[in-house]
């Protein structure tokens, strides 16, 4: 039962083994086009996939002050995937064509949502295109009989912006910010109205995680450069955080795969942090 990852040759497998529910999750997206990851779905995706919205299925409603993707409401999420015939024994597998970027959020959520059967592509469709597998066009019809998913105790944890408040004032945790370094020290920002980030924040960039064929790093590798980025700090007190709660998940996942487990979620992230002016603001490295 993979949890973190799987390649595209163990999912080829996966899929050919009847005596295994799978579903797929194509989560390809844009945040300059929304519209462009459904699109791209409907050319092509994996054999049997569905496509779940980053902003419509796999986030909540925003407010002005939630941050820009802020969490779905968790018994609308748990219907989405009884209507994709999800049980609670079924094996999920989340995918894109961004490195595991909007992936990774999927599977976040699932955890989030108590489903610990649930793993991301390893490269994306992009990987599955290069082992010359197959893809198909169009819409991949729902089941007619609904799963039984069902909500279960949570295998992650989130924080909320008044902790990492408090945090300021009485260290705890490690902050540790995905976004490109220049965004971190409040350079070039495009999608946020204010730049920087949160006081005493760490940097680690999402796509350091990969290779440069769009894969994970070994979980070696990712064990040594995660292990300089917390220092002393162990895993289970460091809080990861990007621009809205959707790349940080990338790091959690690379956590997850170095060994380096249990640390928790901002998922308000920089556009909650920076939509109220009272919130302190660091800049530079």
């Amino acid at each position: 039962m993979p949890t973190t990852l799987i390649s595209s040759k163990d999912l080829k497998a996966l899929l050919a083994d009847t005596s295994t529910r799978c579903v797929l999750l194509d989560c390809t997206f844009d945040l300059a086009d929304p519209a462009a990851g459904r699109e791209a779905y409907h050319r092509a995706h994996l054999p049997g996939a569905h496509y779940l919205h980053l902003d419509n299925e796999l986030s909540g409603p925003k407010t002005g002050s939630n941050g820009r993707h802020p969490l779905p409401d968790p018994d609308a999420l748990a219907a989405r995937l009884r209507a994709l015939g999800v049980d609670d024994d079924t094996q999920v597998i989340a995918y894109d064509a961004q490195g595991g970027m909007y992936a990774a959020r999927a599977w976040w959520l699932l955890r989030w949502l108590g489903h610990e059967a649930v793993a991301v592509l390893d490269g994306g469709s992009n990987a599955w295109i290069a082992d010359a597998l197959p893809v198909e066009p169009g819409t991949t019809p729902e089941p007619e009989v609904q799963g039984g998913f069902s909500r279960r105790p949570p295998l992650v944890r989130a924080v909320d912006a008044a902790a990492l408040l408090a945090n300021l004032q009485s260290p705890r945790w490690l902050v540790v910010d995905a976004r490109a370094p220049d965004r971190f020290r409040g350079e070039n920002e495009t999608l946020d109205p204010v730049g920087g980030h949160i006081p005493g924040a760490a940097n680690r960039f999402f796509k350091d995680n990969l290779q440069s064929d769009g894969r994970f790093k070994p979980a070696a590798t990712l064990h040594a450069e995660f292990g300089a980025v917390l220092g002393a700090t162990p895993p289970e007190l460091s809080v990861m955080q990007c621009g809205s709660g959707v790349t940080a998940c990338h790091n959690l996942l690379a956590l997850e795969v170095a060994g380096l487990r249990d640390a928790a979620l901002y998922p308000g992230s920089w556009s909650e942090w920076c939509a109220d002016p009272a919130r302190p603001v660091a800049t530079g490295n």
